[in-house]
């Protein structure tokens, strides 16, 4: 049976009405699970993308989402990512001076946000997840790092420098050996005592956990000598190393000398991120200050 039922106009307005709300719902559907699926395959959004490519040649496809965690920061919050929690009075060396605070890192904690020196230690049993530095070298950096050195080591090659991975992660237990074996240089050599020895010995090696090394963060090119600052090495370093997130972490100049501790060490260059390794170039300045912390 057919129904012979007369097509009003407003039965045609319904109609019309109808199919235009049923074309905008599959179209929104459609857009949100596109949107859903580039948030799950990518992890990060536009801004945190420029930040983490801009250096040539770097490979972040492994490891792009954490490194979106460890890299996109403001400078508002430069401050408040990796900020000292405990101080540690029971600290091995606190009879040299040394009640340094035990740094807070999380898996969110940025790179660059992590301040290690003789007022700053790593938690007591961190250990980096490492990474050849460079491909065959067994000397590692933290897995996040491991690749801007990589991508830094064969820029250099193109343009005729070799820039040889001297030390990069050291263990906890390393350092303390190296502080312990300066200090009883310094004793046996210069006739100091085990108190002055240690607060001279902390000016040349980090106190354990306080050093860079321990985090996987920084690597001596080349040489642990102070006429590198001659080489060609040096000289590439100088012009192309923020370029691929790293600093010269200990300059020649008094008044950074003053706020790191350290002495002169051209040869040990820490990773903190493009952006920041920049910022701190362009404005000669130390980790120290960057941070807030000087």
């Amino acid at each position: 049976m057919v129904l012979n039922k007369k097509i009003t106009p407003r039965v045609i307005k319904l109609i019309v009405i109808q199919s235009i709300i049923l074309i905008v719902a599959v179209t929104t559907v459609g857009a949100a699970i596109n949107v859903h699926n580039e948030y799950k395959n990518t992890g990060k959004n536009a801004n945190v993308q420029t930040e983490i490519t801009t250096a040539s040649g770097v490979n972040t496809t492994n490891n792009s989402e954490e490194m979106s965690k460890n890299e996109a920061q403001t400078t508002s919050d430069r401050q408040t990512t990796a900020q000292p929690q405990k101080v540690n009075s029971d600290y091995e060396y606190a009879y040299a001076g040394f009640t340094p605070k035990t740094v807070n890192i999380t898996a969110e904690t940025p790179l660059s946000a992590i301040l290690l020196n003789g007022q700053n230690v790593l938690p007591e049993g961190y250990e980096p997840t490492l990474a050849e530095a460079v491909e065959g070298s067994g000397v590692y950096l933290d897995y996040r790092v491991a690749p801007f050195y990589q991508a830094m080591y064969d820029k250099a090659l193109e343009d005729g420098i070799t820039l040889n991975p001297v030390s990069g992660y050291r263990s906890y237990e390393l350092q303390t050996n190296n502080f312990e074996n300066k200090i009883d240089y310094l004793m046996e050599n210069e006739g100091l005592d085990r108190t002055k020895a240690t607060v001279e010995a902390a000016t040349e090696i980090m106190i354990p956990g306080g050093s860079e090394h321990n985090a996987g963060l920084a690597m001596d090119i080349c040489s642990l000598s102070e006429s590198f600052e001659d080489t060609d090495e040096f000289a590439w370093l100088n012009e192309n190393a923020a370029d691929f997130g790293f600093i010269l972490r200990y300059p020649k100049d008094a008044r950074s000398k003053n706020i790191t501790k350290v002495i002169y060490e051209p040869w040990h260059f820490r990773y903190v991120g493009v952006e920041a390794a920049k910022e701190i170039k362009a404005k000669g300045i130390t980790l120290e200050e960057y941070l807030g912390a000087n």
